[in-house]
C-alpha cells in the first residue's frame, strides 16, 4: 500500500524513516467503523484495536479525531486498552488520555438548538426517518433513513443553518447528516494542535468524509512548513471529495486495518 503522490510517498518514507518523530491520526466513523443506518450501532472493524495497539508502541502518537464524544469513540471502538492512544472528542473540544477523561462545558447555544431542533424539523416536515442524534457539544440531523436522504437533506439545510446562526452555531455537512455545533473547532484545527504538542516531525490523517478536509488542509500546511505528510482516504462512494484529495485510499475500515498491519511489518522489521 503506497501513495500514489509524490508528496504522499515522501511523507510515508518520513514515517517509516524516523517513526518516533510521526503522528498518526483517524477519523472514527468510516475509517475504524463502517458507517451504519444508527450512529448508536457504530462499532469498530474488529480488529481496529489491535491494529492500532500494535502501531502505537512504534510511532511517536496515536491520536482519534471525530465529531463523536470521546467517551463514545472509546466505547464503540474497544480502545480502553490500547497504550499510547489519544481520543480527541467534539472536534478537539474532549480529550481522553490514559482512562482520563476532559470535557468542557458546552456552549449555551447548544442547549437552546437543542429546545427548539424537534419543532423546527417538525415544522419543516421533515419526512419520516429523519432523526437527530445528541453529541453532547453538538447536534446531529441525520437523513440516511428518509425514503430520499439526499432530498431530505436538500430541504431541510436552509432552516438548520438559520437556526444555528441565531444561536452562535455553525452546521458542519457530513453524509446524509448536518451537524449543528459550536465554531471555533474543527478537525484540521485539532491535528495542527496536538502535532505541535507532541513535537510531530511527520504526520499522517486517514478520513473519508467532508468533516475531514480541513484535517486534509492542516496536512497540505504542514507539508508546506517542512513537515512531511500523508493523506489517507478510506473509499466511499459517498464522498468523493476526500478521495480527490488523497495521497492513498483504501478500501474502508478493512482497508486502514490492512494498511496499518503493512506498517506495522514495516516498522517492526526496520528495529529486528
Amino acid at each position: 500500500m503506497n501513495p500514489h503522490t509524490p508528496e504522499g510517498a515522501e511523507g510515508l518514507a518520513a514515517i517509516r524513516k524516523s517513526p518516533g518523530d510521526a503522528l498518526l491520526a483517524f477519523d472514527f466513523d468510516g475509517v475504524l467503523a463502517p458507517i451504519v443506518d444508527d450512529p448508536a450501532a457504530a462499532r469498530a472493524h474488529p480488529q481496529a484495536a489491535p491494529a492500532l495497539a500494535r502501531v502505537a508502541p512504534l510511532v511517536g502518537a496515536v491520536v482519534i479525531i471525530t465529531g463523536r464524544p470521546a467517551a463514545v469513540a472509546v466505547e464503540y471502538g474497544g480502545f480502553e486498552g490500547v497504550d499510547g492512544l489519544i481520543v480527541l472528542g467534539q472536534y478537539g473540544l474532549e480529550r481522553w488520555e490514559s482512562g482520563r477523561l476532559t470535557v468542557p462545558e458546552p456552549p449555551p447555544g447548544v442547549a437552546e438548538v437543542r429546545a427548539k431542533l424537534p419543532r423546527v424539523l417538525e415544522a419543516a416536515g421533515a419526512p419520516p426517518g429523519v432523526f437527530i442524534e445528541d453529541k453532547g457539544h453538538a447536534l446531529a440531523v441525520h437523513t440516511r433513513r428518509a425514503a430520499e436522504p439526499e432530498v431530505a437533506l436538500g430541504r431541510l439545510r436552509s432552516l438548520l443553518v438559520a437556526l444555528a446562526e441565531r444561536h452562535g452555531l455553525i452546521v458542519e455537512p457530513g453524509r446524509l447528516v448536518l451537524e449543528l455545533r459550536p465554531p471555533g473547532m474543527d478537525k484540521g484545527i485539532a491535528l495542527r494542535a496536538i502535532v505541535a504538542e507532541r513535537g510531530a516531525r511527520s504526520v499522517l490523517y486517514a478520513g473519508d468524509d467532508l468533516g475531514d478536509l480541513p484535517a486534509f488542509d492542516a496536512v497540505e500546511a504542514l507539508r508546506a512548513e517542512g513537515i512531511p505528510g500523508v493523506k489517507v482516504c478510506s473509499g466511499s462512494t459517498e464522498v468523493t471529495a476526500v478521495a480527490e484529495r488523497a495521497d492513498l485510499i483504501v478500501d474502508g475500515p478493512a482497508g486502514v486495518v490492512e494498511f496499518l498491519c503493512s506498517l506495522a511489518d514495516s516498522l517492526e522489521a526496520s528495529v529486528s
